[in-house]
């Protein structure tokens, strides 16, 4: 849903409402639908401050530089890190390398790893 909004330039809230719909369609998608819409809206709710250490921690690169998929998925694995202590920071940095590797760019899955790892040391300095 991050992904999506992002590229297709449409309000985060316009798309979670067409999820919902969708998910609501498909019973066997209830506890993936709640976890994902807990992660959409904890990056809503925290935009600023992941976006900010992000763009702090990935040297050289911008925010709006980062291929979509890339600021998609730092976005929710900083969300992971930051806000959710039942994510072990380590799994959260690993799938979030995964899904880079699958769907971005062949450096991406080391620029996510670099920066979640940045952003793991900050979460457990502020605890």
């Amino acid at each position: 849903m991050l992904f999506q909004a992002d590229v297709r330039g449409e309000s985060l809230a316009h798309i979670v409402a067409a999820e919902a719909k969708r998910a609501a369609g498909e019973p066997d998608r209830a506890a993936s639908w709640l976890y994902a819409r807990e992660i959409v809206d904890g990056v809503a709710d925290h935009r600023e401050e992941i976006d900010e250490l992000i763009s702090s921690y990935a040297q050289g690169w911008t925010i709006d530089r980062m291929p979509n998929v890339d600021r998609a998925v730092l976005r929710l694995a900083s969300w992971e890190l930051l806000h959710n202590a039942e994510v072990p920071a380590a799994v959260a940095i690993d799938e979030a390398v995964e899904l880079a590797k699958q769907y971005s760019t062949d450096d991406s899955a080391r620029f996510v790893n670099g920066v979640l790892g940045k952003i793991a040391l900050h979460a457990q300095q502020s605890d």
